[in-house]
């Protein structure tokens, strides 16, 4: 006796299966499962698909667009501007119930593990409270992994360097950083080398908001990629954002790309963002400040696609929605053949946890049962349609369910049909 079984749904490398859960965990996968279950669930023909995972997210600004205004200017530096008022008015409270609420807008869309940068300017560390919090309120559903990151640089805020080991001696998981907005080009190699050292001497993970400007010259990056190699970091090292890259010469790309690769670094541009934000000071041609993601992939380095913001002082819009993100980052990254669309997908379940370092994660026996049911036939359709998730299971239990997207139509002088957008 199974607590739950899906029968007959198509996996993403599109093998037809049924999967068998007792407990929290995935007991069986195989092709037809007959056996008794409490639960059944009718999955013929549709997409069924590890959770989505979210690598880079700001849970403690979520759901706060307009307080204290709305950024007029669009650009990233009035955003974090806005956020530096903010996050003095803001209760734990508040933030604590922004996030839950955007928690259950994830969970509905079979988001199911995020990646959270938590600024831990402030000296009264309230975000790192608040979110800390959050985490453990929504562990039975959603895995929450936080990242200490001093918005406003580890060494350009008084108390920058002293409030991130704070956060972390708080219980925050990974170390995090912003070497572009450090008082110097010096400052900000200094402080990736600093960051990189309190992560080894930790046993931590490391995720630095890394070039995240237009200016070609801002090579962060590079820097990270040598401190993961001095300090045996490889695997565990993220590169968020990247948009300097897009400006780049591209000799010096050629030289970049390989050490990143020999590094192990892995990277997470945040398309949605990114093109919002970056080159508001170009005239035209007018840059978009997406980074590399094909060239990156070739060369080998697990690149994953990242939601950032959603209704907050830097994005004016948002869903929680990773097929959104996916839908985004192949237009912008012109990932159009069939296998990049695919890859889109795997991008935003695979990849992200891998960047993440979920050991649990997959549609395997002895995985975690987490995972959604789309009403869509393959992963490039999910991506096109990004359709009702049908039901989602989160560690075992059925925590969503949607209805088919299907649209009922009444034509003049043609019997009222059902059209489904699907292609099956």
């Amino acid at each position: 006796m199974f607590d739950l079984i899906i029968k007959g749904g198509t996996l993403p490398e599109g093998r037809r299966a049924d999967i068998a859960i007792t407990g929290e965990r995935i007991a069986a996968i195989a092709p037809d499962i007959n056996a008794e279950a409490r639960e059944v669930i009718d999955a013929s023909g549709d997409l069924v698909a590890p959770p989505f995972v979210d690598p880079h997210f700001h849970m403690d600004a979520t759901l706060s667009y307009g307080t204290p205004r709305v950024n007029a200017s669009g650009t990233l530096l009035e955003g974090i501007d806005l956020w530096g008022e903010l996050r003095d008015l803001a209760t734990i409270d508040e933030m604590v119930e922004r996030a839950l609420t955007y928690c259950d807008w994830a969970a509905s869309m079979g988001l199911l593990a995020i990646r959270s940068h938590v600024d831990t300017t402030p000296d009264h560390l309230n975000t790192v409270t608040a979110m800390l919090e959050l985490r453990d309120k929504v562990k039975g559903y959603i895995d929450l992994q936080l990242v200490a990151f001093p918005q406003d640089g580890l060494y350009r805020s008084v108390t920058g360097r002293e409030n991130l080991i704070r956060a972390l001696d708080m219980g925050v998981d990974v170390v995090g950083g912003i070497p572009h907005f450090e008082r110097s080009m010096a400052a900000g190699a200094e402080s990736v080398k600093d960051l990189c050292e309190i992560a080894a001497a930790r046993g931590l993970m490391v995720d630095i908001h890394c070039d995240e400007t237009d200016d070609p010259l801002s090579r962060h990056v590079e820097t990270l990629a040598y401190e993961t190699q001095r300090l045996g970091l490889q695997g565990r090292v993220a590169g968020s954002h990247l948009t300097s890259m897009h400006s780049m010469d591209n000799y010096y790309v050629s030289k970049l790309l390989p050490l990143m690769a020999e590094a192990g670094l892995s990277a997470i541009p945040n398309p949605l963002i990114n093109i919002v934000l970056q080159g508001r000071h170009d005239t035209f041609p007018k840059r978009r400040g997406l980074t590399r993601v094909k060239e990156m992939q070739a060369m080998g380095i697990p690149v994953g696609w990242g939601q950032d913001c959603v209704l907050d002082p830097w994005y004016s819009l948002g869903t929680a929605d990773m097929l959104d993100v996916a839908f985004m980052g192949l237009h912008v990254a012109q990932m159009t053949h069939p296998e990049e669309m695919t890859r889109c997908f795997t991008m935003v379940t695979e990849t992200n946890a891998q960047i993440m370092g979920l050991q649990e994660y997959g549609l395997h026996k002895g995985a975690l049962a987490s995972l959604v049911v789309l009403d869509a036939a393959t992963p490039t359709e999910a991506i096109r349609l990004r359709p009702a998730r049908l039901a989602v299971v989160a560690k075992g239990k059925v925590i969503a369910r949607s209805s088919r997207g299907d649209a009922r139509l009444s034509l003049p002088g043609r019997p009222e049909m059902i059209r489904r957008r699907r292609l099956d």
